[in-house]
């Protein structure tokens, strides 16, 4: 937003003068520039402001996508701050903006990363406050990334550079996040109240699962049990009274869907009348028709188009749906959540196919034709695999000679330089706009995207390090890639605050603050000197 680092400057100075004058020569030591630096510096002051200041972002967004469906949006998992800080500074290094990237905090990550018992799945075992804990922690560590970004301007400007205008139009780090809420973590009091500590801890969007909280499944493995969607409505309610007590008035909620891979439902609900939902609901259970002398003992019986029907049930005591009824029950999931308080749904499937998205999106939009889809573009899939498949039927259908390709083996890293592969990359490289535009994509996200990249680097840095190559494995692969690219913790000590906090020092005891940096600190190693050309180029004497 332009121009307000420079009124949060202006009105904090003018405040604080006024406060000095007030207060007389017991604030002698207070300078009233310094003290507005440090407020410009801190915009954000709770995670209320964060959640109102970021459901008015998404709102817009949501508008805009509506308006245009290549304005989607996009957002990586973080299980912690530094890895969400240093996403957005790279963001912001490599697109000149965060518009429409946001940050997804994911309950996989936070079982398997965060939780005290050590590494769980993704089945709410983890403690609940985990989750608004790392939604704080993500904002704490983007809150510092503008200080330090903002207290570099404010020196260069002491300096003489004509760094003003950036100043004036700074853009903040602290961009939405979708954080997951599971299945709600018990009843919808329970709900309520895990969503209060998520919203005050900054969350704006809230996503949740139709999916029973003390049966819960990741919902890309088996045995998922659905609950009836009454059960679902008052806890969709639930996030909203938490979202309106605290002044959200625009907060997002996302509601997930489970039904197309779960097969399971623990309850029957109760039908008032013909045709309501939970009569809806009931018709998609299976069940077997039998004679009044054919129930057994305790058997549960059902009623359906005047005949007598005992529905399917498992040894432990859960029922089985039809067969082939998943996708009538995730349109059906979709449309009541929307008609119910949902602002965005999202919908797990098992491979990430555009069509057949698009194909259970469409039937959501002839009811809700404004209905939009939060997709997750998850590493649970081959995407690999799936779009290799989806090429080589293609081709196979164009009448393509395909003898050459293994229909059972399409992984083989022989086929990597082939037709087929950069089709296949094509369509993974669109996907997310095809997404968007043929099947009311809103928001693309990886929930587990740092889980990967973090084995992957330390599988390739202990490769080297540990082999032959030792300490050079680290300045090639690690320190040298970090001063080419301009990476910004490879001055860590500055990334963690020392430099930020060498200036509040001076602020604090002026001449007599021991400061951290000066001469003898490492740090100055790292600061990249430009070559002649390059100064040249920026002159324009070098085309």
């Amino acid at each position: 937003m332009k121009n307000l680092a420079e009124s949060n400057y202006s009105s904090a100075l003018e405040t604080v003068r006024n406060l000095k004058a007030k207060y007389g020569n017991t604030w002698n030591a207070i300078n009233p520039e310094s003290a507005a630096r440090m407020v410009t510096q801190n915009r954000f002051k709770t995670g209320l402001d964060i959640a109102k200041y970021t459901a008015a972002i998404m709102r817009e967004d949501m508008a805009a996508y509506d308006a245009d469906s290549s304005n989607y949006t996009q957002s990586l998992g973080c299980w912690h701050g530094f890895v969400a800080q240093q996403k957005m500074i790279a963001v912001k290094k490599h697109h000149k903006t965060t518009s429409k990237r946001y940050l997804y905090l994911s309950g996989w990550m936070v079982a398997a990363l965060r939780s005290e018992f050590g590494p769980l799945p993704d089945q709410s075992m983890h403690e609940k406050t985990a989750v608004p804990s790392l939604i704080a922690e993500i904002y704490d560590f983007l809150r510092q990334a503008d200080a330090i970004e903002l207290n570099d301007l404010f020196k260069r400007l002491e300096k003489g550079e004509d760094v003003q205008d950036q100043i004036d139009n700074f853009e903040t780090h602290i961009v939405p996040i979708i954080a997951d809420i599971d299945a709600g973590f018990g009843n919808e009091e329970a709900t309520y109240l895990l969503t209060k500590k998520m919203i005050e801890a900054g969350a704006c969007a809230i996503q949740i699962e139709n999916q029973v909280s003390d049966a819960k499944q990741c919902g890309h493995q088996d045995g998922k049990v659905t609950v009836p969607h009454e059960d679902f409505i008052a806890k969709l309610n639930a996030i909203r009274y938490a979202f309106l007590e605290l002044g959200i008035e625009d907060g997002i909620i996302v509601a997930r869907t489970d039904s197309e891979g779960a097969g399971l439902t623990q309850k029957l609900p109760v039908s008032q009348e013909p045709g309501d939902l939970a009569s809806q609901y009931l018709a998609f259970v299976e069940a077997e028709e039998i004679a009044i002398d054919e129930a057994r003992e305790d058997d549960v019986l059902l009623k359906r188009d005047g005949k007598l029907v005992r529905p399917v049930r498992l040894p432990n005591g859960l029922y089985k749906f039809k067969d082939g009824s998943n996708i009538d029950r995730v349109v059906l999931d979709c449309i009541t959540s929307l008609q119910n308080g949902a602002d965005l749904l999202w919908i797990e499937t098992p491979t990430p196919n555009v069509k057949q998205i698009a194909h259970m999106v469409n039937r959501v939009k002839e009811v809700v034709p404004n209905a939009k889809l939060v997709y997750n573009n998850s590493p649970s899939f081959n995407w690999t695999l799936n779009f290799r498949k989806q090429v080589f039927e293609e081709m196979l259908a164009e009448g393509e000679n395909m003898t050459a390709y293994d229909r059972n083996n399409l992984m083989n890293a022989e086929y990597d330089h082939t037709e087929l592969c950069f089709r296949a990359d094509e369509k993974i490289k669109t996907f997310q706009k095809d997404g968007a535009r043929e099947a009311g994509i809103f928001h693309h996200l990886i929930t587990l995207p740092t889980y990967h990249t973090t084995a992957l680097h330390m599988n390739d840095l202990t490769e080297g390090y540990f082999g032959e190559d030792g300490m050079l494995a680290y300045v090639k692969g690690v320190q040298r890639q970090e001063i080419r690219k301009g990476v910004s913790c490879v001055k860590h000590q500055r990334m963690a605050g020392s430099d930020l906090g060498d200036d509040h020092k001076a602020f604090f005891a002026g001449d007599r603050a021991l400061k951290a940096g000066g001469e003898n600190n490492t740090s100055n190693q790292f600061e990249v000197k430009e070559t002649n050309n390059a100064k040249k180029e920026k002159l324009g004497v070098v085309a």
